[in-house]
């Protein structure tokens, strides 16, 4: 009689630096519902969806004699991963679900490890604010891999048998697909030179001048805080169709960049103009193929989807400009800045490296060099695709899904996901450096809505 034996499975590279100490992150993403949550109703819908199927979610992560990782198979006890906390988070009446959603994402961020004994997801269902928050490892996955797998659990409104569909990703930079000329070729290694010589330095020495938004060692242990600027994606699209070329991450770029100018404008210590302040950006590095299409393949496809976390590392500078009386320029430097990113090789240089490092010194000397990256930079910053049409979760429809992870050195990290035609950008501050985040997502919507405003009057000018 022939038995088999399934083998434990070794952790990537990525996630193995994801479970050291200084860079230990979940992943925490809310999705809020328009109606009471049916508890029994979610736990089916997680226990028959393709998440449970999927050998990550039922494994628990064990170390060998040697001290390396390794994923175990183990059975599943839905029981154990859903945390239902009937109570209101605050006993204040005049605090919103969405401000009491945030502060209990916030002190997560500090505070609730996931334990090894069991795989290492979770689900908190916030009965009195409708809301029910899934945890997830970042060795399990990136966030393209997440999201994907995520919305398998959810169905959509307008046809309950239906999965979501996700709008596409693209890589990051995907240079060895284009038309070259000598010159542009050129311009290629010395962008890649350039940015990956600053990489290289960033994990040793060069660090952002201080600011009000600054981090730096020992600020991940701070209390945190939590805010929610909401941004129209047709708002966006508007401001788009004026900037030649532009990108939707080009608006979104410069809504950043023209939001933080405007929060350090309000501060006390003035700063000199054209002042330098540098973005930490994880970027997929693969195609994201749709939904369903990621689906079939994990249930047996004949291709193998690369899940995991295969990402690149840019660093995304921006300025601090005080004058804000044209709005449009922000974008329109955000472009010129990122044109340059997508033409050099920074992000696959940079997972290379990554690679080699880890290969070569260890998971230990990986994470001290990536914690010095971000001290020496100023925000974290990332951009997800959502579902594109209105979904529901265990029957009950969606009103938003936001996201955000564990705290960073940086005193201020930025996370988007975009859902149903609203982008929620989720801003994680370091309370005792940045103690106003309603402040700082005030100041990125108003700044989508000033470039707005200039967009709509060049667009009434050329009618006229």
């Amino acid at each position: 009689m022939e038995h088999s034996v399934e083998r434990d499975q070794p952790l990537t590279p990525a996630g193995r630096l994801f479970l050291q100490p200084q860079l230990n992150q979940i992943i925490n993403c809310a999705i809020a519902g328009k109606h009471p949550i049916d508890v029994a109703a979610v736990k089916a819908q997680v226990q028959n969806s393709v998440m449970l199927k999927h050998p990550r979610f039922c494994s628990i992560m064990v170390r060998d004699s040697l001290g390396r990782e390794h994923w175990r198979k183990t059975e599943v006890d839905i029981d154990r991963h859903v945390v239902i906390r009937l109570c209101p988070v605050s006993e204040d009446p005049s605090i919103s679900d969405d401000e009491a959603v945030n502060d209990y994402m916030a002190d997560l961020s500090v505070s609730s490890p996931l334990s090894e004994d069991k795989p290492l997801w979770e689900i908190h269902i916030l009965a009195a604010h409708r809301t029910a928050v899934f945890r997830v490892h970042h060795a399990l996955g990136d966030g393209i891999s997440l999201m994907s797998l995520l919305l398998t659990c959810c169905r959509r409104v307008d046809d309950p048998e239906q999965l979501p569909s996700i709008g596409g990703v693209g890589t990051a930079s995907s240079p060895l697909r284009r038309r070259w000329s000598a010159w542009s070729i050129v311009k290629m290694v010395w962008y890649t030179l350039v940015f990956v010589m600053e990489f290289v330095l960033r994990g040793l020495w060069l660090r952002d001048r201080t600011t009000a938004l600054s981090g730096g060692s020992g600020v991940e242990d701070w209390p945190r805080g939590l805010a929610t600027a909401r941004l129209r994606l047709e708002d966006m699209k508007t401001v788009k169709r004026v900037v030649a070329d532009a990108t939707i991450n080009d608006v979104l770029f410069g809504v950043v960049s023209s939001g933080l100018s405007m929060y350090i404008s309000t501060c006390p210590k003035a700063l000199p103009e054209g002042l330098k302040m540098t973005g930490v950006a994880m970027v997929n590095l693969r195609p994201q193929p749709g939904l369903q299409d990621l689906t079939e393949l994990m249930m047996g496809g004949k291709s193998r989807p690369q899940w995991g976390n295969k990402f690149g590392i840019l660093l995304l500078p921006v300025y601090y400009h005080k004058d804000s009386s044209n709005p449009l320029q922000f974008v329109k430097r955000a472009k010129a800045m990122i044109d340059q990113k997508k033409l050099s090789l920074e992000a696959p240089c940079s997972y290379r490296i990554g690679n080699l490092i880890m290969s070569l010194f260890g998971p230990k000397v990986a994470g001290i060099l990536n914690y010095r990256i971000i001290c020496n930079t100023t925000f974290t910053i990332s951009n997800v695709v959502g579902p594109r049409e209105e979904i529901t979760l265990g029957g009950n429809p969606v009103k938003h899904i936001r996201a955000t992870s564990s705290s960073l050195p940086h005193a201020i990290t930025l996370h988007m996901v975009s859902y149903a035609g609203v982008a929620d950008l989720q801003i994680l501050v370091a309370k005792d450096i940045i103690p106003q985040p309603k402040l700082v997502a005030k100041c990125f919507e108003d700044a989508l809505h000033q470039m707005k405003e200039a967009a709509e009057a060049i667009t009434s000018s050329k009618l006229t």
